[in-house]
């Protein structure tokens, strides 16, 4: 028996985590969809959620299934005492051509994330440039960490009588350009900054910097800096204003070792955190010698032959058992359109 199946724009990824031939977990399949989980990368260096799928058995016995009227998840109806194709599966096969006149297309798609995920570098509101931590009377020698070079900065770190001299007036949005200008600077050699990461390691214990080939990035002295500096200041100005009010007492968005940016303008504007309503599905990712590639979401048109080795009564039953259900259109895989064109 030949079931042939047409379909089109067929996705070809899919951006949940999990398979639908598995139990749901309780809290769902996961999204992995988002820009920032796509960009991850595992220990080999390779993009695990940018998920690629293809045509296979589990498709196909899903397929036969819905033909026959079964909605359920392929697991629930593989655990069903009445499976209808329990003995027949082992003679099942197919084979998954895809149309050379109308090929595997790849296009920007727009994936709405019901996560309620936040984004990193937005926010909402006004913003409160009028906070004590910018307008106290050390606000400048406090922010003024910032405008050190790295050498200043190291003799500050090490040097407790070290004086800020800054006249520089900063605000929500100064601040947080300024950091992500730090950000944005290559790691330095460890040596070069020895003894201030020693110190820095003395005072924050708890802080695993990250060095990666005897290197660090200069944020993470910086974002220490501003935490030795606010310490230093408690000692002569009421700096209470400045800290966060949970237990870790710390500055709003920015930890010893870095800042998120969403976190930080959270304090400092009258809104919220603003919400990610969804995001273009594509992975950017630079190759050597290729420069930057961007890999999108695959839709492919083809035809589908199912092919059953089973005995005429249950190939009689089985079609019988697919004009009663009378399913006109279905997906294959997940979104574009399927229909059965012939069965013999």
């Amino acid at each position: 028996m030949r079931i042939t199946i047409k379909y089109e724009a067929s996705w070809r990824n899919s951006f949940l985590d999990g398979s639908n031939s598995e139990p749901l977990p309780k809290s769902g399949r996961t999204f992995v969809g988002s820009m920032t989980t796509l960009g991850k990368r595992d220990n080999q260096g390779n993009y695990p959620n940018f998920i690629k799928r293809e045509i296979t058995h589990d498709t196909v016995m899903g397929v036969l299934n819905r033909l026959i009227g079964d909605q359920r998840k392929l697991y629930q109806s593989r655990n069903c005492p009445k499976y209808f194709f329990s003995d027949l599966e082992e003679h099942i096969s197919f084979n998954d051509q895809q149309n050379q006149s109308e090929p595997i297309n790849t296009e920007t798609v727009y994936i709405r994330n019901m996560e309620g995920n936040t984004d990193q570098n937005s926010f909402t509101g006004m913003i409160k440039a009028n906070d004590p931590v910018f307008t106290s009377d050390y606000s400048n020698i406090f922010w003024g960490v910032l405008t050190l070079d790295i050498e200043s900065l190291c003799h500050f770190i090490v040097d407790e009588s070290f004086q800020v001299n800054s006249s520089k007036q900063f605000d929500p949005l100064i601040a947080l350009q300024t950091l992500d200008e730090l950000n944005k600077l290559k790691a330095i050699d460890i040596e070069t900054v020895k003894n201030a990461l020693d110190t820095l390691q003395k005072h924050f214990p708890d802080v695993p910097y990250k060095i990666i080939d005897g290197k660090i990035k200069p944020i993470e002295l910086y974002c220490s800096a501003l935490y030795l500096q606010i310490c230093r200041l408690s000692q002569e100005y009421d700096v209470s204003h400045a800290l966060t009010k949970t237990k870790n007492h710390g500055l709003a968005g920015i930890s010893k070792r870095g800042f998120t940016p969403k976190d930080f303008m959270d304090r400092y504007t009258t809104g919220c955190k603003k919400p990610i309503w969804g995001n273009p599905y594509q992975l950017k990712e630079r190759r050597k010698g290729e420069g930057e590639v961007v890999s999108l979401l695959t839709k492919a048109n083809g035809t589908l032959d199912i092919l059953l080795n089973i005995p005429a009564d249950k190939a009689e039953q089985l079609k019988r058992m697919i004009d009663d259900a009378g399913v006109s259109s279905f997906y294959l895989g997940k979104k574009g359109l399927a229909y059965v064109d012939v069965i013999r």
